[in-house]
């Protein structure tokens, strides 16, 4: 069973327009509201691919009650530390006729010492008793910056494969206990860690730094271009196909539901990266984040590349992933 924690969630309110006129009064055609927050956005898509997972989160307010009302309208399997602090949420407009999206977000929530220790206690227990823990998204505040890193350490103690994807002051921290796993943007990671990543002799160096302190297998997305990832010390370059692209938003987290799901089934490595990536190539096609079924990921599967870079690696698929 997997387990994704988010301590950044977000509750988004969807307003659809055909146009809007800056400057006057707009009324949507349609309005949802939607869960959001990466873990969280990873839990709905392991839900399509029938995957068993719990989603471990802070909510707080009436923001936080109803983003609790709307986890058990989407059936998404959750379990909650209540702080004192509103959850936070965003306003997203989305033009349809020239198929643009404009995020407002409130401020982050602000943790208590006290609530992060409570935090790190429930995970502790949700770690011991799932095989797989997604670290997934931002932190909101310094208070919540020692949870990941903390939630690492405790899947290395009890022998749980941990995938981390997150970006920001804790990034170097989260790094240096060793995820089993690793995924970010080159964006995300270049502004986090204050480096370039610009091009392949680079992405290459990091991901030797990243094996180098203990991270078995690791991506670095950019977008529609070339992917850059690796297994223990061997390389790979992945290549999307063209696509036309509503919003790419929830793509990554697409992508580790896809990387999830491989390990959880002991999918053979090339077999469950292509997927990953199909996955984030399926969901930027369309407006919802993170919906996408593995029927709609088959018809990218066979239009993603995979290949290596430098030592090849004699048999890529006869032994288990890690």
């Amino acid at each position: 069973m997997v387990a994704t924690i988010t301590i950044n969630p977000l509750l988004e309110y969807r307003l659809y327009f055909n146009k809007i006129d800056i400057g006057t009064t707009n009324k949507s055609f349609k309005y949802e509201i939607t869960c959001g927050g990466k873990g969280i956005n990873v839990s709905r898509q392991l839900n399509l691919l029938n995957v068993k997972n719990v989603a471990l989160t802070l909510l707080g307010g009436n923001n936080g009650k109803i983003l609790r009302r709307q986890l058990e309208k989407e059936k998404i399997n959750f379990s909650v530390v209540s702080v004192k602090d509103e959850t936070r949420f965003a306003s997203l407009i989305i033009e349809e006729d020239s198929q643009t999206l404009t995020t407002l977000f409130s401020p982050n929530s602000s943790f208590e010492s006290i609530e992060v220790e409570n935090f790190i206690e429930k995970l502790e227990k949700i770690i011991k008793n799932n095989s797989v823990i997604v670290f997934s998204g931002s932190s909101p505040n310094a208070n919540a910056n020692k949870i990941f890193p903390a939630g690492i350490e405790l899947a290395h103690k009890y022998d749980k494969i941990s995938i981390l994807d997150t970006y920001g002051d804790h990034l170097k921290d989260c790094l240096s206990k060793g995820p089993t796993v690793y995924h970010g943007n080159v964006k995300e990671i270049s502004g986090s860690l204050k480096i370039n990543l610009n091009d392949e002799k680079s992405k290459i160096d990091f991901l030797n730094e990243l094996y180098g302190k203990g991270i078995k297998l690791a991506f670095i997305t950019d977008g529609a271009n070339a992917a850059y990832v690796s297994k223990f010390d061997f390389h790979y370059k992945i290549e999307n196909p063209e696509i036309k692209e509503i919003d790419a938003t929830g793509s990554g987290d697409a992508f580790i539901a896809g990387i999830a799901y491989g390990l959880e089934n002991s999918l053979v490595y090339e077999e469950f990266v292509k997927l990953a990536s199909a996955l984030g190539v399926a969901n930027a096609t369309k407006w919802e984040v993170c919906n996408s079924t593995l029927k709609e990921a088959n018809k990218f599967i066979d239009k993603i590349k995979l290949f290596p870079i430098g030592k090849k690696m004699k048999i890529i698929d006869d032994s288990p992933t890690i």
